[in-house]
């Protein structure tokens, strides 16, 4: 493949990224822009458990999601820094009908009453890829560095200006898709977040709804991310104690053994939320190259990176 083909990628969170590599792996000569390190990324606040979240349309979101289950399962596998399957439990008080999401996963069963905190009768068993996010996201860019991907710190005003050198522009800036594009119909959905010491759990654990707001319990290496919130078109991401205390208290609800857990910090991040995720190609024009649009994807953006990656550099090898 011609490495005289050159992709300029603007965002370095997990799309971005992701889009990157593969770009990479078809013979494209890459670069990433970005105004922040990938630390700095809502990408990196992320719980990064696999389950779609606030992201359309299902019959795409589930294809992304199935594909990327496939590729995130490969690199715990292979033991890719950060990446591991989580057992996970999702709690319900009532029988749960299927789940549209269940496809992707593999094997779901129903919960044993063994397995259930206090106050629940139903639950649903299965096994989906955990990221941690601050190990995994910085070994990505670095792999991506190694495969001779140039990563470069730099405000993208305009996708005119970023192309300008380039046969292709692949544009992944999330809620930047707003004032970069004038896509309007991209919103934030704040997610809080609280960080605390792990008391040796090994479950991740849910209740989507949880009479005091959704609640989930992600056990990571050194700690675990306890959650959340889903505030629609909420900017404000000043960390609150207070909204942190009503998820700790949900989240022992579900997990009592998180009881005499050490707070670590509290945490807010902007989902970049849209109607539906928009991944589509559009032509050159007389003063940019062909664009590749890849973002949108609300809560989902580990659970869909690797599919729409795909897709993405399929639409970029296409005539």
């Amino acid at each position: 493949m011609g490495g005289n083909r050159r992709a300029v990628v603007v965002g370095a969170g997990i799309a971005g990224l992701s889009c990157a590599v593969r770009l990479r792996e078809r013979g494209w000569s890459v670069r990433v822009l970005a105004d922040a390190p990938v630390e700095a990324s809502t990408s990196h606040l992320a719980a990064a458990v696999w389950f779609p979240t606030r992201a359309g349309p299902r019959d795409k979101v589930l294809d992304w999601g199935r594909r990327t289950f496939t590729e995130l399962a490969r690199q715990a596998a292979d033991g890719v820094p950060g990446v591991v399957m989580r057992e996970s439990l999702t709690l319900y008080r009532t029988d749960p009908e299927p789940q549209w999401w269940a496809d992707a996963v593999g094997e779901v069963r129903p919960a044993r009453p063994g397995e259930l905190p206090p106050g629940y009768a139903h639950g649903l068993r299965f096994a989906v890829p955990l990221v941690e996010m601050p190990v995994h996201l910085p070994w990505l860019a670095a792999e991506a560095g190694r495969l001779g991907i140039v990563l470069e710190r730099r405000r993208v005003t305009s996708l005119d200006e970023a192309g300008r050198d380039a046969d292709l522009v692949v544009h992944c800036s999330g809620m930047g898709a707003r004032t970069l594009v004038g896509d309007t119909t991209v919103t934030p959905v704040r997610g809080r977040i609280v960080r605390v010491t792990n008391p040796g759990l090994t479950m991740s654990v849910r209740d989507e709804a949880h009479p005091g707001g959704r609640a989930y319990v992600h056990p990571r290496a050194h700690d675990c991310v306890l959650g959340g919130t889903l505030d629609d078109g909420v900017w404000d991401a000043t960390p609150d104690p207070a909204a942190g205390e009503a998820i700790l208290r949900r989240c022992r609800d579900i997990v009592p053994a998180l009881r005499d857990a050490e707070v670590l910090e509290h945490l807010a991040g902007l989902r970049p939320a849209r109607p539906e995720v928009r991944l589509e190609a559009e032509p050159a024009t007389a003063t940019r190259p062909r664009v590749i649009h890849d973002y949108g994807h609300g809560g989902s953006g580990i659970t869909l990176s690797w599919g729409c990656a795909d897709d993405v550099a399929d639409l970029a090898d296409a005539p």
